[in-house]
């Protein structure tokens, strides 16, 4: 097996002596989780724990303007959390075990959009959305919580094309794999925004589409939850089994069965 050797500094009292740490040359996968608006990274844990086990570091973390820093709800805007998103992917690829060319990003909702636009500030190989939310791209620096909803609801109901959004624009040069989720009975993301992002992805080496069957936005109930997890847990190590064998995964579209408990959810 091939190795690698670093060369280290051991501190004794006030003094150095030098050392050289080796161990094996292998790197492995990073998964980002990126949680909706008014979630948070503890929704994300257990999911992050079984993708791990498929021999991957992960990554979740809270934006501002939720959890620690909830007194930032209210003027926080989209370019703070896509910088709160960009220190968390630099954190991660700064792993020494983690391969920089081999990132995922798993976004749900507002984590979903800004991981899209994401993809054009940092490599990514594969990217998860689940959910995507869609914003005007105007008023990006007012703050996320001041943004119009009806005006949100009505611009979601219509398909926006790749050309007239950040976002979408961002998906139609994306040429990594692709899994996109939806929620079968979704009043905060309709079928018009997930099929804006479907068609946005002109491209990919793969896409996979999948339809969680009775779902809501929030994933409320356990069943919905447990069968999201499945389907991204089950379609991230497809994609590390192809990777592995030189191809990328392939394209599925068949919708997940309804299944049946009550949760936080995300809103936009």
């Amino acid at each position: 097996m091939p190795t690698r050797a670093n060369t280290i500094d051991i501190p004794v009292g006030t003094d150095h002596i030098a050392g050289t740490l080796v161990g094996p040359d292998t790197l492995v996968p990073g998964v980002l989780l990126v949680h909706g608006w008014d979630g948070s990274q503890e929704q994300h844990i257990a999911r992050a724990h079984e993708i791990a086990t498929l021999g991957c570091i992960c990554l979740t973390f809270d934006l501002r303007g939720h959890v620690r820093h909830q007194g930032l709800r209210d003027t926080v805007t989209r370019e703070d959390n896509l910088q709160d998103l960009l220190a968390a992917y630099d954190l991660l690829v700064s792993h020494p075990a983690v391969d920089p060319d081999a990132v995922a990003v798993v976004g749900s909702s507002y984590g979903g959009y800004l991981a899209a636009v994401a993809t054009t500030l940092r490599p990514v190989r594969w990217l998860a959305l689940r959910v995507p939310a869609l914003y005007k791209d105007e008023d990006w620096q007012v703050p996320k919580s001041r943004l119009n909803r009806e005006e949100l609801a009505v611009y979601r109901r219509s398909p926006v094309a790749a050309g007239d959004n950040r976002a979408l624009a961002a998906c139609s040069r994306f040429r990594g794999d692709v899994l996109v989720v939806e929620s079968e009975h979704d009043p905060v993301v309709p079928r018009a925004t997930v099929q804006s992002y479907v068609a946005a992805f002109t491209e990919p080496a793969s896409l996979t589409y999948r339809l969680i069957a009775g779902a809501d936005h929030g994933l409320s109930e356990k069943s919905w939850r447990q069968a999201y997890t499945a389907l991204l847990v089950d379609w991230i190590g497809e994609m590390l089994l192809s990777a592995r064998a030189g191809h990328t995964g392939t394209a599925a579209q068949a919708p997940l069965a309804k299944t049946g408990e009550q949760a936080l959810g995300e809103s936009d």
